[in-house]
């Protein structure tokens, strides 16, 4: 019967409340991002003005670094003039050349391992992942370290190229701005991608190339918010980087690799290119996997042998091969 006492001497009734202190602590307040007013458009074109600029501009800088390691590890001499579609000179070192790359690339491992993790590999997938799992913030420092290495690592001969790393720097700069400039994460996202569309523009004189970089692999959407920034990005940085660099393209083709002509035989030439697009997607497939067993199996190593140093010098070759996975 209600009112009864219960096991504790207490009524029933008494039993099915519970007693709610006078002062309830407060709630804890999480700071989300997503709440930040978007800046204006007009604001945010401005903002990837001065990305495009600082990334046209860390273009001109890193090219001129890579010409700078290449005559001194290769010629002996300190000189930015550097061109890479012409072959250098022998070498003064004689068989000693062969050193010049594993040299790069214990100085690249010291450089990633030391300031900047995040700076090893390619670099366009970790700025993919930076936007789609780290809400499009990547450290300033990412910038600097990955300049230096990709820098030491291309010019004592390297084989990997521009492409990553100038995306990685460009796309580090605009994640610096937007993080110092109170935005939304989407926002700072669209700088990223106008920093990395620079970087492309700028260092291989490709304006609408640098466009559909960024819009294909970095922008989750597309709009006339996200699409104009990004545009009006490449587009200044391709100017500064022919102020520096000349109006000529970055790779020249041949005359005779001109358009296909228009005749019957050429659907047998158009049949070649699609076995041709084929072949390379399998052989692009097996290439990433590979890269990816490497890297991994480096990792691994690294966790089985308690020696650092020993490592580095045992397995510099899959070390190099893991910057690219």
């Amino acid at each position: 019967m209600t009112g009864d006492p219960g096991p504790s001497g207490q009524p029933e009734s008494d039993m099915r409340h519970v007693k709610v202190a006078a002062l309830q602590p407060s709630a804890v307040t999480h700071v989300d991002e997503d709440s930040v007013v978007p800046v204006r458009l007009y604001w945010l074109c401005s903002l990837a003005l001065v990305v495009r600029i600082v990334t046209g501009l860390g273009a001109v800088v890193f090219r001129d670094l890579i010409g700078l390691v290449h005559n001194a590890f290769f010629l002996g001499r300190l000189s930015f003039a550097y061109d890479a579609s012409h072959f250098t000179s022998a070498a003064p070192w004689g068989v000693l050349v062969i050193l010049v790359p594993v040299v790069g690339g214990l100085g690249v491992t010291w450089l990633v391992s030391t300031f900047a993790p995040e700076a090893r590999g390619h670099g366009v997938p970790e700025v993919m992942d930076a936007i789609y799992y780290g809400r499009g913030q990547i450290r300033p420092v990412v910038a600097v370290v990955k300049s230096l290495a990709s820098a030491l690592a291309i010019g004592s001969g390297a084989a990997v190229g521009r492409e990553g790393p100038i995306s990685q720097i460009g796309s580090a700069l605009g994640s610096t701005l937007g993080q110092v400039v109170r935005m939304t994460a989407g926002q700072r996202i669209t700088l990223v991608a106008a920093g990395a569309g620079a970087g492309i523009a700028a260092t291989f004189n490709t304006p609408i190339g640098g466009v559909l970089f960024a819009t294909e692999l970095m922008m989750p959407e597309i709009s006339v918010n996200t699409f104009l920034p990004v545009a009006i990005a490449t587009g200044t940085a391709t100017f500064i980087g022919r102020l520096f660099f000349g109006a000529a393209p970055a790779f020249f083709v041949p005359a005779q690799l001109g358009a296909i002509p228009n005749q019957p035989g050429s659907a047998l030439t158009l049949i070649l290119y699609a076995l041709l697009g084929a072949v390379t997607g399998a052989a692009a497939a097996l290439f990433c996997s590979n890269a990816h067993t490497f890297g991994s199996g480096y990792a691994e190593a690294r966790r089985m042998l308690s020696d650092e140093a020993h490592v580095s010098v045992v397995y510099p070759a899959l070390k190099m091969l893991s910057m690219v996975a």
